[in-house]
């Protein structure tokens, strides 16, 4: 935490940590494999930005509508009042997409149930886990680690006789 003009204390993800009016901060995460984003959800115009660059230029472009799909569940309108930042790190490009958009629809989630109220956080997250569970809830799935006698975790080296 830095100190960026007076009477505000702004975090690494720019986001306001006291001294404004607009102090409504929620920080989640989403996770998928190795891949890990972290959302900056505050009271804003709208902005979605991933690592500092807006979201429609999310690679590949193929994925790019995974990202998207919280955003054209929800309704612009949700996403209107607040800015969402995420630092993603880690994983390959899928995983980092299917991060992304974890860690953007448990930050309005998270936003809504916090500042404005449990009944629309409740409508928010029936409607994303109707259409995908993962959307909310992590996938626990994670590589095996290859253990001793063969060349990956469950494959064996080949028995010879003679």
């Amino acid at each position: 935490i830095w100190l960026k003009d007076p009477g505000c204390i702004v975090d690494h993800f720019g986001c306001r940590v006291m001294g404004d009016a607009k102090n409504e901060v929620v920080q989640v995460f989403g996770r998928k494999k190795k891949a890990t984003a972290v959302a900056c959800c505050r009271t804003g115009q709208g902005v979605l930005r991933v690592n500092g660059n807006h979201i429609d230029t999310v690679q590949p472009e193929l994925l790019r509508a995974k990202v998207f799909e919280p955003v054209l569940l929800l309704g612009a309108d949700r996403y209107s009042k607040v800015d969402i930042r995420i630092r993603v790190r880690g994983g390959g490009f899928t995983s980092q997409i299917y991060a992304i958009r974890q860690a953007i629809a448990k930050s309005l989630i998270a936003y809504y149930q916090k500042y404005i109220d449990e009944a629309s956080k409740k409508e928010i997250r029936d409607i994303l886990v109707a259409y995908d569970k993962s959307i909310v809830i992590s996938d626990p799935r994670r590589c095996e680690a290859k253990k001793f006698g063969g060349r990956s975790a469950r494959a064996r080296f080949q028995k010879s006789y003679r």
